[in-house]
C-alpha cells in the first residue's frame, strides 16, 4: 500500500540538534584581500560571510583633487540659484496676487450676488418640489 511516514526517534532528534549546534560552532569563513572568502575544508557553500570592517579598502581616488573642487563649486553655484529662484518666485507670487485681488473683488461684487441668488433659487424649487 502507501508509505507510512514515521516520526523521527528521540535519538534521530538529539543527534540533529548536536549536527545543528557543530556546525553553528564552526568559526565563520573569512574574507581573503581579493575580496573572495577562504573556505575551510568543513564549510559548506550554505556557510554565511560575516564581514567585520570596512568592505573597501582605502584606496586612490577616481577624480583628482581639482575635478573634484570644481565639481563641487559648480554644484554649490546650481543650489545657491535655485534657492535665489524659490526666493523670486516667492517675491513674484506676492506681486501676482496683490495685482489680481482688486480685479477678484470687482468682479466678485458683481457676479456674485446673481449668483447666489440663482443657486438659492434652485435649491428652493428642489426642495419644495415646485419652480419658482
Amino acid at each position: 500500500m502507501g508509505d507510512v511516514q514515521q516520526d523521527p526517534s528521540m535519538e534521530e532528534i538529539l543527534a540533529s540538534i548536536k549536527r545543528v549546534i557543530r556546525e553553528d560552532a564552526r568559526p565563520p569563513a573569512q574574507p581573503r584581500r581579493g575580496g573572495k572568502r577562504s573556505e575551510t575544508p568543513s564549510s559548506s557553500e550554505d556557510d554565511v560571510l560575516e564581514l567585520k570592517g570596512p568592505i573597501d579598502e582605502p584606496g586612490p581616488t577616481l577624480v583628482s583633487e581639482d575635478a573634484a573642487a570644481a565639481s563641487r563649486q559648480s554644484l554649490a553655484a546650481l543650489s545657491s540659484m535655485r534657492e535665489s529662484a524659490a526666493a523670486d518666485q516667492g517675491a513674484l507670487e506676492a506681486v501676482v496676487r496683490d495685482m489680481l485681488r482688486p480685479m477678484l473683488k470687482d468682479w466678485l461684487d458683481q457676479n456674485l450676488p446673481l449668483m447666489v441668488e440663482e443657486l438659492v433659487t434652485r435649491e428652493i424649487a428642489r426642495i419644495t418640489g415646485r419652480k419658482l
